[in-house]
């Protein structure tokens, strides 16, 4: 589980209740299923209308994924570096077909990875696996992000619709202006219900889940184009040397994988 987005989460609505609490008593009047339903009913249709079902599904079900552990991290990038060194090394002892049984175990469920390795393997140049490899990373973002688009789209969506809802409730109270006068203040409070909802649903939920999943695509994207690196300098029979300081130039000072520690 994503320990800082649970806590974040939490500590955001704790903020909300607690300003409700410290100023209320009469907790019900920020309840109301009108506003509710106008403001995630109305943003969910203008999203299936603008969009395809299959794309707006996808990108709903990113609402409780962020909740997990993103599976890349700073130091599995230097893990990716001395992976590739020590295949370079087996390169260089015992050729390329040594490279396909070497890696079998590192590449299963990795389809980037297989998809390179069988190029390296294949006899493929280095130039070629780069420029293969960067269309495949390239396209891949790609795809991956057209969630965060329509996710940021909601995010905009949602607070238009509590406009809306508010605007509605502003019509209603004015037509019965010549009742009660009392009951005008009650009314402008449930009118502006589904502004507040739309805010909170935009600023707490779909722009920040959007945000998070384009950094986590950011991340994955670098990672392949780490391995796009090694994995062409592998086709080239570059000495792991070589590989370790064109690798580390990716990288941060801090994460520098060093091979005469792993010659020890």
């Amino acid at each position: 589980m994503s320990l800082a987005t649970i806590i974040g989460l939490f500590f955001s609505m704790g903020l909300f209740l607690s300003a409700i609490a410290l100023n209320t008593d009469n907790y019900a009047i920020f309840l109301s299923a009108s506003s509710f339903l106008m403001v995630v009913g109305g943003t969910l249709g203008a999203t299936f209308i603008s969009y395809e079902p299959r794309y707006v599904i996808l990108s709903l079900r990113l609402l409780y994924k962020i909740f997990f552990t993103a599976k890349i991290g700073r130091n599995l990038l230097k893990t990716e570096v001395g992976r590739i060194i020590k295949w370079a090394y087996t390169v260089q002892k015992k050729g390329l077909p040594a490279l396909e049984s070497e890696s079998k175990k590192s590449v299963r469920g990795d389809r980037f990875l297989k998809y390179g390795i069988d190029m390296v393997v294949s006899g493929y140049t280095g130039e070629e696996v780069r420029e293969i490899l960067t269309n495949l990373i390239n396209t891949t973002y790609g795809r991956n992000t057209i969630q965060v688009k329509i996710l940021r789209n909601m995010g905009a969506a949602a607070p238009a619709f509590g406009m809306v809802g508010t605007l509605i409730g502003l019509v209603i109270m004015l037509d019965s202006m010549g009742g009660d006068p009392s009951a005008l203040g009650a009314g402008l409070a449930v009118a502006l219900m589904t502004t507040l909802y739309g805010v909170i649903f935009a600023r707490l939920f779909l722009l920040p889940v959007a945000d998070k999943v384009q950094q986590r695509e950011q991340i994955v994207r670098f990672r392949n184009i780490l391995l796009c690196e090694g994995l062409s300098l592998l086709a080239e029979r570059r000495s792991p040397r070589y590989i370790q300081d064109k690798m580390n130039s990716y990288l941060d000072p801090s994460l520098h994988f060093n091979i005469d520690k792993m010659r020890r």
